[in-house]
């Protein structure tokens, strides 16, 4: 099937048949572009989009969860629009007590915290670990 690719001296691979973007694409921030912007929703009282660039389910999966701890949180879902636009929309719904944004600060603030605590306990399990035991 692809034997005539070799005979013209092309590459079968897949990769090289696409017009596949770069990988650093999918992470590096474009010089100009906010990696985060905010836009209300016009119809519904209390909701919002927030567009994160350079983001895919990781972080996505990991404020949606965090948003659904906060009890002002009526619904918080993300999606990405396509899979060659490195971009997640996360959409946050609230009570009249918050506000989207509100939501949003405090999760990104939470998660931060958790994370940097996680970060200093694995640290100190990696110097424990290079601890010389007896036995």
């Amino acid at each position: 099937m692809h034997h005539h690719f070799k005979r013209w001296g092309m590459s079968t691979s897949f990769a090289s048949m696409t017009n596949a973007p770069q990988r650093y694409e999918r992470f590096v921030l474009p010089e100009g572009t906010k990696k985060v912007s905010y836009e209300r929703d016009t119809k519904i009282i209390n909701a919002a989009s927030f567009v994160i660039e350079r983001e895919d389910h990781t972080v996505g999966n990991v404020v949606r969860m965090q948003l659904h701890r906060d009890a002002n949180v009526l619904f918080a879902g993300y999606k990405l629009p396509h899979p060659l636009q490195y971009k997640i929309i996360v959409r946050i719904h609230t009570t009249s007590q918050s506000s989207p944004m509100q939501a949003y600060n405090q999760a990104i603030n939470d998660l931060d915290k958790e994370l940097n605590h996680l970060k200093t306990a694995v640290e100190a399990q990696v110097e424990m670990m290079k601890q010389p035991r007896d036995y």
